[in-house]
C-alpha cells in the first residue's frame, strides 16, 4: 500500500459519513438521557448517571476518531495480523480472568469501568480478513484459501462461544456477505445460510428430517453450481433407494438399526464416492461442498447438546419463546412483549422526550442498552424511528460506496466488513425489539449505551474513513 501522504487531516475525508456518525452519537446520548433520567435525583450532573457516562464516552469516541485520522493508512495493513493475534489473546484472557455479566464471561473490570474485548476483536478480525483477501495469490474460490479464511473466523468464534457470548459470536456470520461480494459462488453461500436456519429449527424437527434436508440442500446446490441436474438427481435417487434397501436388509436380521442410521451409513458412503468422482474429474468445488456437508452432519446433531449443556436456561427460554414453543409473557417473553407495547404506543410522532410511559416507569428492562430502540419508538414515534434507521442505512451505504472506490482489495474488503457488521447489528437489534429475532446481547451501533461498543464502532468506522481518504487523495493527485 502507498502512503497517504496527507498534508491536511481533512484532505479526502468523506464528510457525509462523518456527519452521519456525529448525528447518531448525539441521538444516542439524547435517547440514553431520556431513558435513564432520574427526576428525583438532586445532582443531575453526577457521574453515577448513565447519560453522564455516555456523554463522556461520546467525547472520548470523537477524540479517538480524530487520532485515527492522524495515522498513516499503511499502518492498518501492516498491523492487521499482529492486531488479530492481540485480539485472540485478549479473548483468551477474558475467558480465563474476566468477569461474568448476564451469564457471559466476556468483560474486564477496571474499577468502575468495564471493557468487552470482543467489540475490539471484531476490528482485528476485519483487518485480518482484509489482509488475507488482499494477498497477491489469494482466490476466494480456491479450497485452500477458503479454508484459511474460515480458520480466521472459527478460532475467535470458538473462544466467544466458550465465553457464553453467543450473540457476539453470531456477528461473525456477517462476513459471509463480504465473501459473496468478493466472488464466492452464491451456491456455496446459500447452503451455509440455510444450515444456520436448520440449526435454529433443529429444536423442533427430528434428526431424519434434518439429514434428508442436508442431503437435498447440498446436492441441489452442487447441481446448480456445475449445471449438472440429471446426474445429481440420479445420485439423490441412488442414495435414498440404497438407504431403503439397507434398512430392509438390516430389518430382516433384526439388528435394531432404524432408517435414520441406514441413511446415515449410506450418506457417508456417498460422500466417499463423490470425493473419488471429484478427484478424478478435477472438480475442486465439490470438495468444498463435501466439507460443508460433513461439517453440517457433525454440527447439526450437536444442537441438542449445545441447547441443553452450553446455553443458559434464560437463553434456552429465549429461543423456545422465539420459536413459539413457550409463551410466558411474565418471564421469558416479558422483555419483547413490553418492547412491542412501547414501540406500538409511540404512534406516528411519539410521546415526546422523557414522556414515554413504558420507558419512564421501567416496564422495559435494558431500555438504555440493548432495547434502546424501544425508547426511540415510544418517544420519537414511527417518524423518529424511521429517521434513526435511515441514518444507519445511509452509513452502511456510504461504507459500501467507500469500498467500491478502492482500487486495491484491502480497503475494499475492510469497508465491506464494517458495513456487514453494522448491518447485522442493526437487523438483529431492531429485530429482537419487535419480536422478529431472538433476544441477544447485541447493541444498536452508536446509539446503545456502552463505552466499549461506542469506542470500538468508532475505531472500526474511522479506519474505513482513513483508508477512503487516502484513496480519494490518490485519485485527486492523478487527475
Amino acid at each position: 500500500m502507498q502512503s497517504n501522504g496527507r498534508t491536511d487531516i481533512f484532505d479526502g475525508i468523506d464528510f457525509k459519513t462523518v456527519a452521519i456518525y456525529i448525528a447518531l452519537t448525539i441521538i444516542g446520548a439524547i435517547c440514553i438521557t431520556s431513558a435513564s433520567f432520574d427526576e428525583s435525583s438532586t445532582d443531575i450532573f453526577s457521574m453515577s448517571h448513565f447519560y453522564m457516562k455516555q456523554i463522556v464516552w461520546v467525547g472520548a469516541a470523537w477524540a479517538t476518531a480524530f487520532v485515527i485520522m492522524l495515522l498513516d493508512s499503511r499502518y492498518f495493513h501492516m498491523l492487521a495480523y499482529p492486531a488479530y493475534l492481540l485480539g485472540i489473546l485478549a479473548l483468551v484472557a477474558v475467558l480465563l480472568f474476566g468477569r461474568e455479566v448476564n451469564g457471559a464471561k466476556a468483560w474486564f473490570q477496571f474499577g468502575s469501568i468495564r471493557v468487552q474485548p470482543v467489540e475490539f476483536a471484531k476490528i482485528a478480525i476485519a483487518l485480518a480478513v482484509a489482509r488475507m483477501m488482499s494477498g497477491y495469490s489469494f482466490s476466494i474460490n480456491k479450497a485452500g484459501d477458503l479454508f484459511r479464511l474460515a480458520a480466521i473466523l472459527i478460532l475467535p468464534l470458538a473462544i466467544i462461544i466458550l465465553q457464553n457470548d453467543t450473540g457476539s459470536g453470531i456477528v461473525l456470520g456477517s462476513f459471509l456477505f463480504v465473501f459473496y461480494r468478493e466472488g464466492l459462488n452464491k451456491w456455496l453461500c446459500i447452503p451455509v445460510l440455510l444450515v444456520a436456519l436448520l440449526f435454529i429449527v433443529s429444536f423442533i424437527i427430528t434428526p431424519p428430517v434434518l439429514l434428508i434436508s442436508l442431503i437435498l440442500l447440498f446436492t441441489l446446490s452442487e447441481a446448480m453450481m456445475n449445471r449438472l441436474w440429471r446426474s445429481r438427481i440420479m445420485f439423490l435417487a441412488a442414495i435414498f433407494f440404497t438407504s431403503i434397501v439397507l434398512y430392509g436388509v438390516l430389518s430382516l436380521f433384526e439388528t435394531g438399526i432404524g432408517y435414520y442410521r441406514s441413511l446415515l451409513i449410506t450418506s457417508v458412503c456417498a460422500v466417499i464416492v463423490a470425493a473419488i468422482y471429484a478427484y478424478r474429474s478435477n472438480l475442486r468445488n465439490i470438495f468444498v461442498i463435501l466439507a460443508l456437508f460433513l461439517s453440517s452432519m457433525i454440527f447439526l446433531p450437536t444442537a441438542d447438546f449445545v441447547f441443553s449443556s452450553i446455553l443458559k436456561p434464560h437463553q434456552q427460554n429465549r429461543i423456545l419463546n422465539f420459536l413459539g414453543l413457550v409463551d410466558d409473557l411474565r418471564d421469558t417473553g416479558y422483555n419483547v412483549n413490553q418492547s412491542k407495547i412501547a414501540i406500538g404506543s409511540g404512534g406516528l410522532t411519539g410521546k415526546g422526550l422523557m414522556n414515554g410511559t413504558q420507558i419512564k416507569y421501567n416496564f422495559v428492562p435494558e431500555k438504555h442498552t440493548d432495547f434502546i430502540f424501544c425508547t426511540i419508538g415510544e418517544e420519537w414515534g414511527f417518524l423518529g424511528a424511521l429517521v434513526v434507521l435511515g441514518l444507519l442505512c445511509a452509513l452502511i451505504l456510504r461504507l459500501m460506496k467507500m469500498g467500491d472506490r478502492h482500487e486495491e482489495p484491502f480497503g475494499r474488503v475492510y469497508c465491506y466488513c464494517v458495513a456487514s457488521i453494522l448491518l447485522f447489528h442493526v437487523l438483529v437489534n431492531v429485530g429482537m425489539t419487535i419480536g422478529l429475532m431472538p433476544v441477544m446481547g447485541i447493541p444498536l451501533p452508536f446509539v446503545s449505551y456502552g463505552g466499549s461498543s461506542l469506542i470500538a464502532f468508532t475505531v472500526m468506522l474511522f479506519i474505513a474513513v482513513n483508508l477512503d481518504a487516502s484513496t480519494r487523495q490518490q485519485i485527486d493527485r492523478y487527475r
